[in-house]
């Protein structure tokens, strides 16, 4: 297949396409290296994807409808993996209008491209468990509404599913929109919690542990995260939602221990009280996507953050 991977420079972007390419698709990355964190880890990952001949980066924007349209009509994809998007659940509450511009404007041009050009067989788009917001039903499940945001990050990545679900509707475009629970691994964001995490405790650097670490999340490494969204491409479902998650959610303090374990050390944390836009709890039933595609995640949280400590501590011996 030709797959388009959008945000291919990012943390699961990256991890996704190298993937493909090793699996012997082509595949086409697509990113517009804004400043959200250092663009050079973003060119970083370039370089690394770089180096397989059956991977070619486009530096482009989301909300650029015309250069979408042009590329769709020049590649011919067949499937669409997207995972451009502004994350980030505090900086929404600051920016809430770029945030729906990016990630709900952005993944309707990309559908719009796709519709025009015809052939994909399959969109698959990178939701978040942000939707289900404080929900009172855990494990977090497909069926509930998530008709409560907390934030605009949540809203918009809401609001992209329910899009998704009229194009499909409308136009036939398979749409699946896969939940991602708490992401963690290498080649990670520097503003995600591992990330700060090692930074802290490697650095000294000042990062804030809200409600002491008491609070629950179902830690997820990128591989299996990445083998979801494979098995979400390789199987049009006509309209899905799927929860990608580990299953198993593990307490925040729980999981600062295993870093400073391994790290020989410990973190510089200011204790804050949690913003109104955080949950407490993150807890995936993985049922339904065990059922419809298949997904198994293999790796246990005490050796995802074993693996993304090495990849950590080599990174930062080589800088």
């Amino acid at each position: 297949m030709k797959i388009l991977v959008t945000g291919a420079a990012g943390f699961i972007g990256s991890n996704l396409a190298e993937k493909l390419a090793r699996a012997g698709e082509t595949v086409v990355g697509l990113d517009n290296f804004n400043d959200y964190y250092d663009p050079a880890k973003k060119r970083a990952n370039e370089a690394r994807l770089n180096t397989y001949s059956n991977f070619r980066m486009v530096e482009a924007d989301v909300r650029d409808r015309q250069r979408l349209f042009e590329l769709f009509a020049d590649e011919q994809f067949d499937a669409v993996a997207h995972l451009a998007a502004l994350a980030g659940v505090r900086k929404a509450i600051e920016q809430p209008a770029l945030y729906v511009d990016v990630d709900l404007n952005g993944t309707q041009n990309l559908m719009d491209a796709a519709l025009a050009a015809g052939g994909i067989h399959n969109f698959v788009f990178a939701s978040t468990s942000s939707v289900y917001g404080n929900t009172q039903q855990i494990p977090f499940v497909e069926t509930d509404a998530c008709d409560r945001p907390l934030q605009p990050y949540a809203a918009a990545k809401r609001a992209a599913e329910i899009l998704g679900y009229s194009y499909h509707h409308l136009f036939g475009l398979n749409f699946t929109a896969v939940r991602f629970f708490t992401v963690y691994g290498p080649n990670g964001r520097p503003d995600m919690m591992a990330y700060l995490i090692a930074d802290s405790i490697t650095k000294g650097i000042e990062i804030p542990l809200y409600e002491g670490g008491q609070m629950w999340r179902d830690w997820t490494y990128v591989e299996d995260i990445t083998d979801g969204i494979v098995l979400a491409l390789n199987k049009p479902l006509g309209y899905e939602l799927l929860n990608l998650g580990r299953g198993e959610p593990t307490l925040l303090r729980d999981f600062v221990e295993m870093i400073e374990e391994l790290a020989g050390g410990k973190g510089n944390f200011v204790h804050k009280t949690k913003i109104a836009a955080d949950v407490v709890y993150t807890y995936a039933d993985i049922s339904k996507a065990r059922r419809l595609i298949g997904y198994d995640p293999k790796v246990s949280v005490i050796d995802g953050v074993t693996a993304f400590w090495r990849w950590y501590a080599d990174k930062e011996a080589n800088i």
